[in-house]
């Protein structure tokens, strides 16, 4: 039996051992409410402040400033959604995103523009790269919020943000990123890059599923999304999920110890694929600029339908993605891929490849020898091609 070739980690990575071994007391013996005063509640509230401190420290962060979420989807409603609602009293009703956000973010703008705000969709670069100059001339006095992704999650490309942080920080507005691809892949430091707020969700850097954060900076007061008890500091409602918390923390610890080295080699599969499949695949294009996460390569192949590709890559034992794993099952074609200028038989074409750490020098391989092979046979025989 072939050996399966796991390179969808944009979409969610395998569960790091040290996430299982964390989490499995909180699975089990310790399953005490972290609310309660007795000793199985004390230990599992001392467990999830555990998790706060080990996670703020990854960040460059405070502890009081993490709060815990089920996923990164609720991290960037509660960011954009609460930050709206306070702004809004103070007449501010003016949301500035770009044009290839991931549709949490893209869908609750979408959801205020309905309640009266103005939202202001910055273009990118054909590298995928948002301007702060365009960033600043945007910006109006009655500007509520700025919201731009960290890392995209079709491309890859890693944006300015430090740069976009400061003109946010220049002009007084809170500023917002979606880091769901990059934390665990990328340094994080909350504090010195000047970001206001942060999402991250746990599945994304070897954590479980269904747990996230959104770090808030000490000076902003995001409404609740999540109306209820007093837990995370009265910010959000509802029973902490005390494994997924521990599991989450574990994960990101351990990514953000071995951080340079993964990425260093990581990168390197990376460009040994992108080399590989450039030079042996005729009619193929990275998508893209360079600055992007370690593992990330996004190609399109001309003439090729890429659910085909995809469906028989499968077939193969080879696990890939044509885009954002949210949209899977939507015919339309990528909006990440037209927003840097690419046509919808462009972005039809396009091929997402996204290794981890777990990938080999041997999936590397695999992947060369399997994907000319498929593209080849598809332009054999494919009306699309034609």
């Amino acid at each position: 039996m072939q050996k399966l070739i796991y390179a969808d980690n944009a979409a969610t990575t395998p569960l790091s051992e040290n996430a299982l071994a964390a989490m499995q007391p909180y699975l089990t013996t310790e399953f005490g409410n972290p609310s309660a005063l007795y000793g199985p509640g004390r230990r599992a509230r001392r467990a999830v402040e555990q998790a706060r401190d080990d996670i703020a420290a990854c960040l460059g962060a405070e502890p009081e400033e993490i709060a815990f979420t089920a996923c990164g989807t609720e991290s960037d409603n509660w960011a954009i959604k609460g930050i709206a609602r306070c702004q809004a009293e103070n007449g501010k009703k003016h949301i500035i995103t770009s044009a290839f956000e991931h549709h949490a973010v893209l869908h609750a703008c979408k959801a205020l523009a309905h309640y009266g705000f103005h939202v202001t969709y910055l273009p990118v670069s054909a590298e995928g790269y948002v301007s702060p100059q365009e960033l600043e001339a945007a910006i109006t006095e009655n500007t509520a919020l700025v919201s731009i992704m960290f890392a995209n999650n079709e491309l890859g490309t890693v944006q300015p943000i430090e740069k976009l942080a400061d003109v946010c920080k220049k002009h007084g507005v809170p500023f917002h990123s979606d880091a769901v691809q990059a934390a665990g892949h990328l340094p994080i430091d909350v504090h010195r890059q000047n970001i206001g707020l942060l999402s991250l969700s746990a599945h994304k850097f070897g954590g479980p599923k269904g747990t996230g954060v959104l770090y808030i900076r000490r000076n902003l007061h995001p409404s609740p999304l999540m109306d209820g008890g007093a837990q995370e500091q009265g910010r959000r409602g509802g029973t902490e999920n005390i494994a997924g918390i521990v599991g989450m923390a574990a994960a990101l610890k351990g990514r953000t110890a071995s951080l340079e080295a993964d990425a260093a080699r990581v990168s390197a599969l990376r460009d040994r694929l992108e080399s590989g499949l450039l030079f042996a695949v005729p009619g193929c294009h990275r998508n893209g600029g360079d600055s992007r996460l370690p593992g990330h390569l996004n190609l399109r192949f001309d003439g090729i339908e890429g659910e085909s590709l995809l469906l028989m890559l499968d077939q193969a034992g080879i696990c890939a993605s044509s885009g954002s794993a949210c949209t899977a099952g939507s015919i339309d074609p990528s909006h990440v891929l037209q927003a840097i200028g690419l046509s919808k038989e462009q972005a039809r074409s396009s091929l997402r490849l996204s290794l981890g750490v777990q990938n080999t020098e041997a999936d590397v391989e695999r992947l060369l020898q399997v994907i000319p092979e498929v593209v080849s046979k598809l332009r054999s025989f494919q009306p699309f091609a034609k």
